[in-house]
């Protein structure tokens, strides 16, 4: 199974009850009480689109860094340089979510009285998954771009190819009534293969493109490579940055023009032939709307590994599940 298909078993929790077993775990690994709202909101609104990879199951990982004093558990964000439109965030070696969040309610403000704003973060940890900021601009009808890079040597004995790493990426449009555009992704798209680099050179170049901007933008720009915050001289895990633009979309056409607009070309699409084994053609972002609708209703799938995992990191810190409470919502595939 992949990291983000549904899993073929496990239970339904309600995301409720989840999103209460992860703020208890990051209140209980000493953060504050509104980062771990905001911490837990943000996991389980990944799982709730069907984003595993980088939902709950994150979470045992994270605050295990916090007790170990590897990621600071209750930074003190700082706004080390800004003009009208753009700023630059410092993130005291903590959680990546809390700068980036924090700085894209900023410029969603900004874009709503200026047309357009844009952060930097640096000095902080993972930032999860890249949507979740430009999905915060979708709630306002901004487009959002979200880019990041963390920190790794280029070793001139490595090939080029090494430059991609993760190297996330997300661009959300907005759309009326048909499913937004939410492109995330990250930058390593192929398998290093000699015969198939020989056949079709220019998709690892275009790969490697994309791979170059992302670390430019989330990464060099961001100031992630600045020696204070590397080790020695920073106490902090403080390895990745970011760079997220918000543009309000109605400054390019009238809201509701550029919404029918959209709603068309994604109706369109929706309604062309699929990929082979698939039953919908879907455009990126349309499987994780659906799923978010879904999984609302009736409880986010968690997989036996996923709810293992949140098991012992519960019993670790003297927390309660719901899992108990859930055995009758038991399925298999």
């Amino acid at each position: 199974m992949g990291a983000n298909t549904p899993p073929e078993s496990g239970i339904l929790v309600p995301a409720d009850d989840l999103r209460h077993l992860v703020q208890a775990s990051f209140t209980a690994s000493g953060a504050s009480a509104d980062d771990a709202a905001l911490m837990a909101r943000l996991l389980v609104q990944m799982d709730l689109r069907g984003v595993h990879s980088h939902g709950t199951q994150q979470t045992p990982g994270y605050t295990s860094l916090m007790r170990q004093g590897r990621v600071n558990p209750r930074p003190h964000l700082r706004v080390t340089h800004e003009t009208p439109t753009t700023r630059v965030i410092d993130g005291d070696g903590g959680m990546g979510h809390l700068p980036c969040h924090d700085g894209t309610r900023w410029a969603v403000e900004t874009a709503k009285r200026y047309g357009t704003a844009a952060v930097t973060t640096r000095n902080h940890f993972h930032f999860g998954a890249a949507s979740q900021y430009t999905l915060l601009a979708l709630e306002h009808d901004c487009i959002g771009i979200a880019i990041s890079s963390h920190r790794y040597p280029l070793n001139p004995d490595s090939p080029i190819g090494r430059v991609n790493g993760a190297s996330p990426i997300s661009i959300a449009i907005p759309a009326g009534r048909q499913p937004p555009l939410v492109l995330d992704m990250g930058a390593g798209l192929l398998p290093w293969d000699a015969e198939l680099f020989q056949r079709s050179p220019f998709s690892y170049f275009k790969e490697l493109g994309i791979a170059a901007v992302n670390r430019a933008l989330g990464g060099v720009i961001a100031g992630i490579y600045q020696p204070a915050f590397e080790a020695p001289q920073s106490p902090w895990e403080s390895n990745q940055g970011s760079f997220i633009a918000v543009y309000d979309l109605a400054c390019f056409m009238p809201l509701e023009e550029a919404k029918a607009q959209m709603d068309r070309f994604v109706a369109d699409a929706r309604a062309m032939r699929p990929f082979p084994g698939f039953a919908q053609a879907e455009l990126p972002g349309g499987p994780e709307w659906q799923r978010q609708q879904d999984y609302a209703r009736q409880g986010i799938p968690i997989s036996p590994g996923h709810q293992q995992v949140l098991q012992e990191m519960a019993d670790e810190l003297g927390l309660n599940t719901p899992f108990a409470a859930c055995e009758h919502t038991r399925f298999t595939a």
